[in-house]
């Protein structure tokens, strides 16, 4: 368990200067026990100081980062348990597994479905970021052959999965620049694995019996010097697995209890690839760092990396594209010209339904911080005036050889202060998206 508040007080300089935030010392040490703040804040605390209380200076759950350059993944380094509380920070890499059983050609197919899982919506792209190499043939020199294939043809992280030493050498002979996270030490080869993963630099996976053991057996490969750890407790029936990383959560981050301070890894083991993917979007939402699932169907993984980003985009910071002025289709001086917001979902809902209606346009998208059309009009944000400063700043005035603009009709309200800040003709368009293309088919189309 982490020190407490008066723990820490006692090796603070007891200053109350005020510099670190909170107006005295014993302030800034509750919150440094309760993760919300850093002792760097402190500009006078001794490195006397600094080594006792690393403990509780440090991130509940260590950043462990898996890969290189490109291909480098982060994991961990999160501070709550539930978004609204702050943030998440790293999503969970998802994991397509490959066995070293498949031939040449099998690999090679196997290779090119994982290098086809990207996917663009509402502006960003979606991928998974790893792939796990099972030791299914028990042959070391075909595990090392699949690796260096899988590194050579990918450019996602590895994860090498082998309960052998000597087989998890022979592929680290390899790959070992590319920093894969080996998988697994347990009780009986923790000490050689803790080895080949602090000779190669690479994270290791600790595979335990249970929460129990695993705490047990974490701390015996800390006590051997190794920090650079992700935990399974080895269960595999889900409502274990759920059971065990809300745990490990939740005892990482309220009880500051170091064992579980570590990211974690889950297997998806399903009767069937959608059974896999449905355990993978649990894992997903709690809390595994790394989830591998066999499964590699685009319709397998387009839901799964969708959970995924609902989970860990931002509230606070919505998905929002570049304000500025927008062509759909091969636009002229006399194409329509619409307003939105940036928000991407409402954006790319308005340019699908422009694209859909045949008729190019021009589609001016307003700042509103990310917000909808509704929501940004009810905070200010999408005004008459505000629009029309966009329309005179913007450069539409110099592509079009007209003055009309169609905004949505939820917010007809703003066209009479839109018409005096910009001197456009406005014309009040359908209240929803998806009445866009009869719209246009029926007033713009020549």
């Amino acid at each position: 368990m982490g020190l407490t508040g008066l723990d820490i007080y006692k090796q603070l300089p007891k200053k109350n200067c005020g510099e670190c935030g909170p107006p005295t010392c014993l302030a800034f040490a509750m919150a440094l026990a309760s993760g919300k703040t850093e002792l760097s804040a402190c500009p006078y605390v001794s490195e006397e100081a600094k080594e006792a209380l690393e403990s509780a200076s440090a991130p509940p759950i260590k950043l462990v980062k898996v890969g290189t350059g490109d291909r480098e993944i982060q994991l961990g380094d999160e501070q709550v348990l539930f978004r609204h509380e702050k943030t998440f920070y790293h999503p969970t890499g998802v994991a397509i597994s490959v066995s070293d059983a498949l031939d040449e050609d099998e690999l090679q197919a196997r290779l090119d479905t994982i290098n086809g899982l990207v996917f663009d919506r509402v502006g960003q792209q979606y991928r998974v970021d790893l792939v796990a190499i099972t030791n299914e043939s028990g042959d070391a020199a075909n595990f090392a052959r699949t690796a260096r294939t899988v590194a050579g043809k990918t450019n996602l992280a590895l994860v090498l999965v082998a309960l052998d030493p000597v087989v998890m050498r022979a592929a680290l002979s390899e790959v070992a620049d590319q920093k894969p996270l080996l998988y697994a030490a347990n009780n009986d080869n923790y000490e050689e694995m803790t080895q080949l993963a602090s000779e190669n630099g690479c994270p290791l996976a600790v595979l335990g019996d249970g929460l129990d053991g695993l705490a047990e057996l974490v701390q015996k490969i800390v006590d051997l010097g190794y920090k650079e750890l992700v935990l399974d407790t080895g269960n595999r029936e889900i409502s274990r697995v759920l059971a065990d990383l809300t745990q490990i959560r939740r005892l990482a981050i309220k009880k500051r209890f170091r064992p579980f301070g570590y990211p974690t890894i889950a297997f998806a083991q399903g009767e069937n690839t959608r059974d896999e993917t449905i355990q993978a979007a649990a894992f997903v939402a709690k809390y595994a760092s790394v989830v591998v699932t066999s499964a590699s169907g685009k319709h397998e993984i387009m839901p799964l990396l969708t959970v995924r980003a609902n989970i860990f985009t931002d509230p606070q910071k919505p998905i929002q594209v570049e304000p500025k002025v927008y062509q759909v289709g091969e636009v002229a001086p006399d194409s329509p010209v619409y307003v939105t917001t940036n928000f991407s979902l409402t954006y790319f809902s308005v340019e699908g339904e422009v694209e859909a209606s045949k008729v190019p346009s021009y589609i001016l998208a307003i700042d509103t911080d990310g917000t909808s059309v509704l929501t940004a009009w009810a905070a200010g944000k999408f005004s008459g005036e505000i629009v029309g400063e966009f329309v005179k700043s913007c450069g539409i005035e110099e592509k079009v050889n007209h003055r009309e603009i169609v905004i949505p009709g939820h917010v007809a309200v703003i066209s009479g202060k839109l018409e005096e800040a910009s001197g456009w003709k406005v014309i009040v368009g359908p209240r929803e998206a998806a009445g866009i293309p009869s719209f246009a088919r029926s007033r713009f189309a020549s």
